[in-house]
Formats: structure tokens, sequence, C-alpha cells
């Protein structure tokens, strides 16, 4: 389930609670769509602002509406305590696999993040993937960390940054990690608008924004990349060059949630108070983008 396309949807919801229907219903046309995995509750499913209750939850309904897709459910929490109830809930749940990113308050050492993902690696019974998410928990993995933890059981994937633009220094990147890190640990890339880049470079996996809404244009890119046909993926991806410019400028979550609610496929609002989805001229923007690109 670490290779190939991790569609990561939207959890919609209000100031009441987890909109369910509209969640399964996205599950459902993902696995519809074939996509090789659900990473449930992400950056994108707004994992941070909902409590344990309604992420176990969340954990039930999209392994429920999955079918035969393996679900990641993310675990990333500010106490180690509060991780270990969590992936205790999405085991529970028969989650495949579980997603941790290092949650901060306070600024990590790396002793402290390591000490982190020894403590719940050694507690799982379901593959581990790190999450490498500097924008988010601004804290930034190096590469011997990624090494070290990379050791540990049942780690088998690391989901990192975007990789650089020049196509030699992506190359040059994901080497410099693969050359540190077990066979069996894949390295998945994330940022959009660069994972036909990061997957031309030898990235076995693609966690996907884009593929949390519209899993068939993004599956034409990772299908395309990981089949030895980088120019075609390169230039499927550089046709969405108009919908990577509105996630460089208001962010990938806020987009996507403007679109879902663009094309009907959840309620507005859609996200957890204070964030908000676009405001009009953004939004008229992106109604016009989706309208053009067509994307499925």
């Amino acid at each position: 389930m670490f290779t190939g396309l991790s569609a990561f949807p939207l959890t919609p919801m209000n100031e009441h609670g987890v909109d369910e229907g509209t969640f399964a219903r996205l599950v459902e046309r993902l696995a519809e769509a074939g996509v090789n995995a659900i990473g449930a509750l992400g950056s994108t499913g707004s994992y941070a602002y909902l409590d344990r209750a309604e992420r176990a939850r969340v954990a039930q309904l999209a392994v429920t509406h999955a079918g035969t897709v393996p679900v990641m459910v993310g675990i990333g929490a500010l106490r180690t305590r509060q991780v270990l109830e969590l992936a205790e809930d999405a085991q529970r749940a028969g989650a495949s696999a579980v997603l941790l990113a290092p949650v901060s308050y306070q600024p990590l050492t790396e002793d402290e993040v390591f000490g982190l993902y020894r403590t719940v690696a050694t507690s799982l019974s379901v593959p581990l993937c790190v999450y490498d998410n500097p924008g988010t928990t601004r804290f930034t993995f190096s590469d011997e960390l990624h090494e070290r933890i990379a050791q540990l059981p049942q780690v088998k994937s690391i989901k990192i940054p975007a990789v650089p633009a020049d196509p030699a220094a992506a190359g040059a990147r994901v080497a410099r990690l693969r050359a540190l890190l077990p066979p069996e640990v894949t390295i998945g890339v994330s940022g959009d608008a660069l994972a036909a880049t990061g997957l031309n470079a030898g990235c076995s996996a693609w966690y996907s924004v884009l593929g949390g809404l519209f899993p068939r244009t993004a599956l034409a890119i990772s299908r395309a990349a990981l089949g030895g046909e980088a120019e075609q993926a390169q230039q499927l991806s550089e046709q969405l060059e108009p919908l990577w410019a509105l996630f460089r400028q208001h962010g990938s979550l806020r987009v996507i949630a403007t679109a879902a609610e663009l094309q009907g496929w959840a309620s507005s609002p859609c996200l957890p108070l204070p964030l908000d989805t676009l405001g009009a001229a953004d939004r008229q923007a992106l109604a016009a983008q989706l309208d053009k690109l067509a994307l499925a």
C-alpha cells in the first residue's frame, strides 16, 4: 500500500461535527476510481481539529467505505500518550497502516522525535508511515534521523515534502535518502505540484491532496510516471499549473475544500473554524479553472 497513488480526502465538517455522509461518499469515490490506498485524517483531513472520538469515527467510516482499498489513518497529536490512544483506535477500526507526524507546541529535538517514533513503532501491529511535513509541524527531519527511524519495527514508508523542481536535483535528493533506508521502506512524495517530478526521480508513492478529490486525474499522472512514461507524467502535471498556482497562493487544503463545495460534493462550510474556504473572487477564479481543466 506504500506504492502508487495514496489519496487523502477531506473530512468535511462544520461546528456541529463531521459530515459523515459526505465523507463516506468521498471515500467511496476514491475506491471506485481504483486508487492504491486512502489516507484518512491527514492534514487534508483536518485531523488536528478533531477530538479522539471524532477521529475514531472517521477511521471507522473510512475503512467501511473503502471496500478492498487499504486505508492509512493519521495518528498525530501533541502527546505520546494521545498518539498511542489514536493508534489503538485506528487499529481497532481496521486500518491497514498509520501515518504519524511529529506534532508539537514546544519545538522538538531530534532525540525527542526519535523517541516518539520508537515508542509508537514498538507498540503497533500495523505498518507506520513517517509524515515529514515541516510546513505544518515546523520540524525538519535530517536524513540521518530518517535513517534511524527507518530501522524501527513497522516503519515502512516516509512521506517526504516536495522535491526540488530541477529533475537532476530531485533525483539526487531521492537517491541520497534512498541510500540510507532499508530496501523495504518506500519513499513517497507530497507537494502535488512536484509530485510528477518526485515520482520520476524515484519515489514509489504519491501521497496526494489532489487525488483525494480528483482521483482519476491524479492516477493518470502517477501511472504514467511509475510506468516509465516520465515525459507524459510531467506534461499532465504541467497542464494543472493554474491549480498548482492556487495551491501555492492559498494552501492546498483551502483550495481543495473550495473545489469540493463548487462541485457540490461538500456543503459549505466544510472546514473547521477559524479555517475558511476561498473568498468570492478567488472562488470564481477556481471555478473557472475547474471548468477548463475538467478534473475527474
